[in-house]
């Protein structure tokens, strides 16, 4: 039943995707930058922040609500370190839309899984790096089997586990692993590939470019897909031909409330949720993304997919080569930001 469920809602989204441009379809919400964990090669965190408040998210919510978003996905940082987390999710929920998480499962417990699932969470996943804890990162399948034995008992939501490659070379294997034991658990499997501060591929060399082929074979549709129209060029060293639709069809709302491109792409437009718009939407949705080609930020894949088959984007790159960094010019009048969530 999870699966038809799970089918159906792709299918609404889609039916929806196909008659309109002018709704995003995933919106990352970033609700602390704080993490409790320090991985080597992660630019998204800092160990002091303190969480977004409840309110201020609730406007952001009510804000991507008013935009038509169909699905938001909870971010940080780690979010699972947010005091109010179930109501953060409920309020997702009441605002029409889909409410899903991207977490490094450290703080799970039953309680908090059943808590996730009272409030209305629709899919959680984790990223497991390696089997076995190292200076680069924490998060292995010997300190979070048991999280994850948890998640299979207790949680009543869709669970994906992504294992990484890229990282090094000696942990290869523990990509392949990570994989074999998510199915096991009865969970989706995907792989992801690290990639360096601007969202482009770091190369891989001939094995693991074969745990991955691997991987792929025993992970599900979505992840297979995704391989054969972004990652196999990817791999092989070559661009790939695509629309992304960052800023339109993907958002990524910071903890200051700024949209960007991109968690890889922060710096523009920078325009504060609240104050985003249909034109804001029109005017990425057309605009051509330099870092396309070599990007592999899947989520923003996923979001732009549904829209490849469109006319091309007339806009140019307001970028220009510098992609995405803070410097960057905005097109238009400046708008006021809401201010910076202080430090603790």
């Amino acid at each position: 039943m999870a699966v038809l469920s799970k089918l159906a809602h792709v299918a609404g989204i889609v039916g929806r995707g196909l008659l309109s441009t002018e709704f995003p379809i995933l919106a990352h919400l970033i609700v602390t930058r704080r993490c409790n964990l320090s991985c080597a090669y992660c630019n998204e965190y800092d160990d002091h922040s303190d969480p977004v408040p409840l309110e201020m998210l609730r406007r952001r919510i009510a804000a991507l609500g008013r935009l038509r978003t169909a699905i938001v996905t909870l971010s940080g940082g780690e979010p699972l370190l947010h005091p109010e987390l179930p109501a953060v999710i409920r309020s997702i929920r009441d605002a029409g839309m889909s409410a899903s998480m991207i977490t490094n499962g450290f703080r799970l417990t039953r309680e908090f899984i059943e808590a996730l699932g009272a409030a209305g969470l629709q899919g959680l996943q984790i990223s497991i790096d390696n089997v076995e804890p190292d200076a680069i990162s924490k998060k292995s399948l010997k300190t979070l089997d048991r999280k994850l034995q948890l998640l299979a008992r207790y949680a009543d939501f869709p669970v994906n586990i992504n294992s990484v490659l890229g990282i090094s070379e000696e942990r290869t294997g523990d990509a392949v692993m990570v994989a074999r034991r998510a199915v096991e658990l009865g969970f989706s499997s995907t792989v992801g590939v690290l990639h360096d501060g601007n969202g482009v591929l770091k190369p891989l060399g001939e094995r693991q470019r074969g745990a991955y082929r691997e991987i792929v074979a025993i992970s599900g549709w979505p992840q297979r897909i995704n391989y054969r129209l972004f990652q196999k060029n990817l791999l092989a060293g070559k661009p790939n031909s695509w629309k992304c639709r960052a800023g339109a069809r993907y958002l990524y709302v910071c903890e200051d409330g700024l949209v960007h491109w991109c968690s890889q792409q922060r710096g523009y437009p920078a325009i504060p949720i609240e104050q985003y718009t249909v034109a804001d939407l029109r005017r990425e949705f057309h605009t051509r993304k330099g870092c396309a080609p070599h990007c592999t930020v899947s989520c923003v894949h996923q979001a732009s997919l549904l829209d490849n088959w469109r006319p091309q984007q007339r806009i140019p790159d307001p970028t220009g080569t510098r992609h995405g960094s803070p410097e960057l010019i905005q097109l238009g009048p400046p708008r006021q930001a809401e201010p910076k969530i202080a430090n603790a």
